[in-house]
Order: structure tokens, then C-alpha cells, then sequence
């Protein structure tokens, strides 16, 4: 009796007496609509900084822009500044040599501490006549190539110092000692040093360092070249402090009115130089002596009393003290002198 065809959807009828299992019915797969995603969208990288900077865990820092023209009248009399920074081939200025020297030259009003008008820049290259230590290299990325054959055009830097009435560095009494060493010009003028002629610390500052000042005002810029460094020096300068209220240009022009004193801490005992160095003062190899500047007549009378406690463990001494106008201000050259006793 022949078995009835049962339809179950296979291809073929199944042979229900058959041992072999049934092949699988196969279905064509369907096509997927492939998704590719755009681009991401575009923001403006200033909006992004203001959001991230509303948050407190965050705080967002700005590339220092260079400002070559201040649109500002002044308000009374202008003084002209120059901000000044060198790059050197070491720390020692009887040995070593100027690879870079950079200017900037402005007016400041007189009234407000603010600079006006436009800002002059001279930035120049020269071979010191001997290969650039590795360290040097690496710190400043000035090589032996760069300054090779390169001078510095004299000309051009005496065109720009006409008329100038204040010369400011940051450590002056680094890159003084160097610039008049090659440029008897800057013996005649009177200088400020930015790191020491302002009290960073009572004006809030933890550092009196250069990239600190500025990271503390929001920027940060491409430190040690001497041109980026200046207007790094002059956009700190224009900000105002907080506790004298005026801005760092107009106390450095009221510190190159007075005078200063260099400390010479005569006779020092040599297990005391990490202390001295420490606090700053520096070793004069000709003379063989440390020695210090102070701003101010009171800073002069602390100073004394820290030099009788660390230094000399109470015991009395003599110590030499020169007093110094804005000309000699940082220089290595005397000014006038007197002994005293602590």
C-alpha cells in the first residue's frame, strides 16, 4: 500500500523509512544596510577651554601670543623700556659667551605702569667661538650650526638703546655682567632685575621663576630662546599685583629711581656655601667671595641678621656692603662701599 506524500516544506519528500537525516532547508541571507559614521563634529577649541575651565578640577592654560602694538594712549609722561634676555654658552661670564641676545623696546605711560604704542624687537644670533656645551643644546636648542659665522648687529642694537631709560631682566644680575661685557652700552643705562626688584612671594607667587609667573596668569609658551622669554617677561609685567595694586612694570620703574645694596658675605666659613647658594647669592671667583643684592634698605638690615644666624653662628664679623644706583645695579663693577659689623 503506497504511503501518503507528506509536504513539510523540504525540497524533496521525506523518505519516512529512511534512516538518513533530512538536509537542513537553507535560507538566502538579506543584505544589510551598511552605517558609516561622519565626521565628528567640529568645535572651536576657545569654546571647549571656557567649558573645561568652569569646572573645578580642571584649569586650562593659553599659548602666550606675542603682543607687538598696545592700543592705549597714555595718560601722562612714557618711559622707555627695554625687556632684555641673553642665551649664554654657560653660568660663568668671564669664560663663557652670548649665543643670543633679544630686545623688546616700548613705551610705558608713567601713570597707569601700562606699555602703549608699538613694541620693537631685535633678536639676534652670534658664534661664541667655541662649540656649545651638549647640556646647553639640549636646554635651549641653539647648536653650533645655528651661530656659526653669526654676529650680532651692533648697529641695529645701538639704534634701539637711543633714548632708553630703563633696561629690565629677569635676573638681571645674570645677563648684565654678559651683555656688558660685549656691548659697552649697557654700562650707561639704567637697569631693574623683574625677579628681584618685585617680592613675588608677598605678591602671592610660590615662584619667582619665569614659566611659573606666566602659568599663574593662565599661559605657557616655549621657554629659553631669548625673543619668547621677553614677551613671556613683558605680558607678566603688565598684569597687575594684588597686593601693591599696581602693575609689575611701574614697580620696577620705582626700583630704577633708587638705589640698592650688594651684600658680600666677606669671610665665610666654607661648609656654609650650600646656604648661601641656596638663598641665592653667588660665587665670585676673582675675589673669592659670595655676594647678594638687596632692593631696599630693610631688605639689606634682614639680610644681615640671616648672614650673622646661618653663616656665621652668631659669631661677629665683617661683611662689605656697596651701595649701588640704577648704572651699577647688577653690574660687576664697584660702587660705593663701606664695611660693616655684625
Amino acid at each position: 500500500m503506497t504511503q501518503p506524500q507528506l509536504d513539510l516544506g523540504f525540497e524533496a519528500p521525506l523518505d519516512l523509512g529512511s534512516t538518513e537525516t533530512p538536509p537542513k532547508k537553507t535560507k538566502t541571507a538579506q543584505p544589510v544596510e551598511s552605517f558609516q559614521a561622519g565626521p565628528a563634529p567640529v568645535q572651536d577649541p576657545a569654546n571647549m577651554a571656557r567649558e573645561l575651565d568652569k569646572h573645578p578640577d580642571y584649569r586650562v592654560l593659553k599659548r602666550l601670543a606675542p603682543q607687538l602694538h598696545f592700543d592705549r594712549a597714555p595718560q601722562g609722561p612714557v618711559i622707555t623700556v627695554v625687556l632684555l634676555d641673553t642665551e649664554t654658552t654657560g653660568l660663568d661670564c668671564a669664560r663663557e659667551k652670548i649665543t643670543e641676545l633679544a630686545m623688546l623696546r616700548v613705551d610705558v605711560d608713567s601713570v597707569s605702569g601700562l606699555p602703549c604704542g608699538p613694541v620693537t624687537v631685535f633678536d639676534g644670533l652670534e658664534d661664541p667661538g667655541k662649540p656649545i656645551p651638549e647640556e646647553i643644546v639640549k636646554l635651549t636648542g641653539i647648536t653650533d650650526e645655528m651661530v656659526r659665522g653669526q654676529r650680532l648687529d651692533e648697529a641695529q642694537i645701538d639704534r634701539l638703546l637711543q633714548g632708553v631709560d630703563l633696561v629690565v631682566a629677569h635676573n638681571a644680575g645674570f645677563d648684565r655682567p654678559f651683555v656688558e661685557a660685549r656691548l659697552h652700552q649697557f654700562a650707561d643705562l639704567n637697569w631693574a632685575c623683574s625677579f628681584a626688584d618685585i617680592d613675588w612671594k608677598r605678591q602671592g607667587q610660590s615662584s619667582a621663576k619665569l614659566e611659573y609667573l606666566a602659568m599663574a596668569q593662565g599661559w605657557f609658551y616655549d621657554a629659553h630662546r631669548a625673543e619668547m622669554d621677553c614677551h613671556a617677561l613683558l605680558a607678566v609685567l603688565c598684569t597687575c599685583l594684588p597686593v601693591s595694586q599696581t602693575t609689575g612694570l611701574a614697580r620696577l620703574m620705582a626700583a630704577g629711581k633708587s638705589s640698592a645694596y650688594r651684600l658680600q658675605a666677606t669671610g665665610a666659613p666654607f661648609e656654609a656655601k650650600d646656604a648661601l647658594r641656596a638663598r641665592g647669592y653667588r660665587w665670585n671667583a676673582a675675589v673669592k667671595v659670595w655676594h647678594t643684592q638687596l632692593a631696599t634698605a630693610d631688605l639689606l638690615e634682614a639680610e644681615c641678621v640671616w648672614l650673622k644666624s646661618a653663616v656665621y653662628g652668631q659669631r661677629s664679623a665683617q661683611v662689605q656692603v656697596e651701595q649701588l644706583d640704577a648704572k651699577h645695579r647688577y653690574s660687576t663693577r664697584d660702587g660705593l662701599r663701606s664695611t660693616r659689623t655684625l
